[in-house]
């Protein structure tokens, strides 16, 4: 019997499933899907909200940690991605009230690196 092998996904083709999913606000089905074992997520040094990951068990952690602190979601927007070479790109934008915040506004790019159709790294800037 012969193995099936998996098509790697380009680049342009995890950033239309990220989008997809995106648009339905499923984030952590992102990451199951598509970071590598050894992803990082790096935020602002200055960011008083988020830090930096490394490793999927931990990018996870720093996601679950954020949402478990979110009391209300006013508004949530992601645009379609930006894809070039081994990166994507795109706009995110959250009005949401979060411990011990309260109601805040964020808008960010956030860039994304693809490699052998898994996402190595996330980052991003606000």
């Amino acid at each position: 019997m012969i193995k099936e092998q998996k098509k790697t996904l380009t680049t342009a083709e995890v950033a239309a499933r990220f989008h997809e999913l995106a648009q339905q606000e499923k984030w952590f089905e992102i990451q199951d899907e598509f970071f590598a074992e050894n992803v990082k997520s790096i935020d602002p040094s200055h960011s008083p909200y988020f830090g930096y990951a490394e490793g999927k068990a931990e990018v996870r952690k720093k996601g679950e940690d954020f949402v478990g602190r979110i009391e209300a979601a006013h508004s949530l927007y992601t645009s379609e991605p930006l894809v070039t070479g081994n990166h994507f790109a795109v706009v995110r934008e959250k009005d949401i009230t979060v411990r011990p915040h309260g109601r805040i506004q964020i808008k960010q790019i956030m860039l994304y690196e693809v490699k052998d159709g898994q996402i190595i790294s996330e980052q991003f800037f606000y």
